[in-house]
């Protein structure tokens, strides 16, 4: 039981994760001026669409119920992105709440990861998140290459 509970709650922060990232880079993307930046936030969207994609079809698969992020918290992102570029919409400072969200997954992630390891979590969900954990790490560096 205790195996499904972690793989469960492991599926279910890997959705959470990928659709905060989506929202946020959905956010930002029309404040974004640079055009290379532009880009690399598409590239990195089109990353967590895969990655959710599978969540979404492991867990049709495996009767798991996953929840769409809550409304009020997307809506507070949504603000707290529009209110931040309105004050400065350098990509250095887009760039900057990007990595501090990519950070804020990546722990969060990290210790999903580990508590469903210790439980011997299902392998395929395991593989999934440290998928999304490699490819959230490759896009942090990237962005910290827009931070003067």
């Amino acid at each position: 039981m205790e195996e499904t509970k972690r793989t469960s709650e492991l599926l279910a922060e890997i959705y959470r994760n990928t659709h905060y990232a989506l929202q946020s880079i959905s956010d930002i993307l029309p404040e974004t001026e640079d055009e290379q930046l532009r880009e690399e936030l598409k590239r990195m969207h089109d990353g967590y669409e895969k990655i959710s994609g599978k969540a979404a079809m492991f867990g049709k698969e495996n009767g798991v119920e996953l929840k769409e992020p809550n409304p009020l918290k997307k809506a507070m992102m949504w603000g707290s992105i529009k209110m931040n570029t309105l004050k400065d919409g350098s990509e250095e400072h887009i760039a900057e709440m990007l990595t501090q969200g990519t950070v804020t997954g990546i722990t969060a992630l990290a210790r999903s990861i580990g508590e469903a390891e210790s439980a011997e979590g299902d392998g395929e969900v395991i593989s999934l998140a440290h998928e999304l954990l490699e490819m959230e790490q490759s896009y942090e560096q990237t962005l910290k290459n827009y931070l003067r």
